[in-house]
């Protein structure tokens, strides 16, 4: 399926009026970025940029999709004749997927003809907020865990294709496995799952369900052992399975209490090596609780996929710089009350002390370097952030795929242990480091 009318009207529209006047053909950047974080959050988690790339490829307009729009009459024949045309061969860059961002972060810069450019708003925006929004609930989560895996199983809870997206972003931010096959497949992801109760349900008692599940999968599955008596299950279970049962999933009830009870009796019984794993709508203050508890792994879903509490990263793709009338390129900027944005081109690098520990990100509006001792606080080295996404309309594939997922996975685990060690706190507080704005020449 084609992406092109994955975006909103007004961006064909504005295409339509700037044909028209001339227009099209400036030269433009565009900034992605967002204005806030969420008052709980101290740093953000850019994901989806794999995927903005890879629907890039496809945004095309073909037969179909032209005649609706000259059939519905959204634009008129001389945009239809454009956008027959459309290929996007202009500029991107921006930070690497996986990397932690702050308010005002330019986390995608686009670059190209308003006609090209504009036309992506709607597609880069969709896949960002949602894919971020994700990977920053995420992060918290194998943040609060550990070192203990997490694994993703919330496609029950999202839309079929953002359940895909949400696995693919809860990778990046650490997630060890997801139950989601299409992800698996696409990603490369590892895949996990045996059991839900209605099996055991549908068999004549507990036992017959056990034995039936290990003589398919072997003794290594996990059972699911709190459809009845959790006491009786776990019993049942290495009665079945032996002591060499993988492990025991608990999915209801208070489950620190349960995760020492039920390790207690697997100890017992000769079953040191079966694990623990945990369900049951986790979030990062869950499995935060759960630190103490016996459990060797969470399985998350509702929460995860949904953000959290925050759906959305509120970013927004706004016009920085344009070609003037006098051939050079121009600063815009929006200055509506609360709504602001700052003009001109931009550059991002992460400001570093003699540890590698991060102290603030600084965004520079203009061409050119500083020098990280001239910066209030000062430090010792400047990390570059932005890295070449599309040149002349040609995606680098090393950010697509299941390489671009493994790549974006790496990134975002030395830049995570790069923050200050407050910015895993789960309590509301400010940002992990501020940014700092800077103009060359001012």
């Amino acid at each position: 399926m084609g992406t092109a009318l994955l975006t909103d009207r007004y961006e064909l529209t504005m295409l339509q009026a700037a044909l028209a006047d001339g227009t099209a053909d400036r030269h433009c950047v565009f900034e992605v970025f967002t204005r806030r974080l969420p008052s709980w959050r101290r740093y953000g988690v850019l994901a989806g940029t794999g995927r903005v790339l890879e629907l890039l490829a496809d945004f095309r307009f073909d037969a179909d999709e032209l005649e609706w729009l000259g059939r519905e009459k959204v634009v008129d024949d001389a945009t239809l004749e454009f956008l027959a045309g459309y290929r996007f061969t202009g500029d991107i860059r921006g930070y690497a997927e996986g990397e932690a961002f702050f308010p005002s972060s330019p986390v995608m810069v686009v670059e190209g003809t308003f006609a090209e450019a504009v036309l992506l708003e709607t597609l880069v925006l969709s896949v960002l907020n949602y894919d971020s929004a994700v990977a920053s609930a995420a992060s918290r989560m194998t943040s609060a865990a550990v070192g203990r895996p997490c694994l993703e199983m919330g496609s029950r809870r999202a839309h079929e294709q953002a359940a895909v997206a949400a696995a693919r972003a809860a990778a990046v931010a650490g997630f060890s496995g997801t139950s989601n096959l299409e992800a698996g497949r696409r990603y490369g992801l590892a895949t996990i799952g045996t059991a839900a109760h209605a099996f055991t349900l549908l068999h004549d008692d507990e036992e017959q369900a056990f034995a039936s599940q290990v003589a398919s999968a072997g003794p290594g599955t996990t059972l699911l052992v709190d459809t009845y008596d959790v006491t009786r299950g776990v019993e049942r279970a290495v009665k079945i399975a032996g002591t060499d049962l993988g492990a025991v999933r608990l999915d209801s009830g208070d489950l620190g209490v349960l995760a020492q009870e039920v390790r207690g009796q697997l100890d017992a019984l000769g079953a040191t090596s079966t694990r623990i794993t945990v369900t049951s709508d986790l979030d990062e203050y869950a499995i935060a609780s759960l630190a103490a508890s016996p459990v060797d792994s969470y399985g998350v879903g509702t929460k995860l996929v949904t953000g959290s509490g925050a759906p959305t990263c509120g970013m927004v793709y706004k016009l920085v710089a344009r070609e003037g009338a006098s051939g050079a390129l121009e600063p815009v900027a929006k200055a509506s009350t609360s709504k602001t944005s700052v003009g001109g081109r931009k550059s991002a690098s992460r400001l570093l002390d003699e540890s590698g520990r991060a102290l603030a990100e600084v965004v520079l509006t203009g061409d050119g370097d500083l020098d990280p001792g001239d910066l209030d606080p000062a430090g010792v080295s400047l990390r570059p952030l932005h890295t070449t996404l599309v040149t002349g309309g040609v995606v680098e594939d090393r950010w697509t795929g299941p390489e671009g997922v493994v790549t974006a996975t790496a990134r975002h685990a030395a830049s995570r242990d790069e923050l200050p060690r407050g910015a895993r706190r789960l309590s509301t507080g400010e940002v992990a480091i501020p940014t700092l704005a800077r103009t060359l020449g001012s």
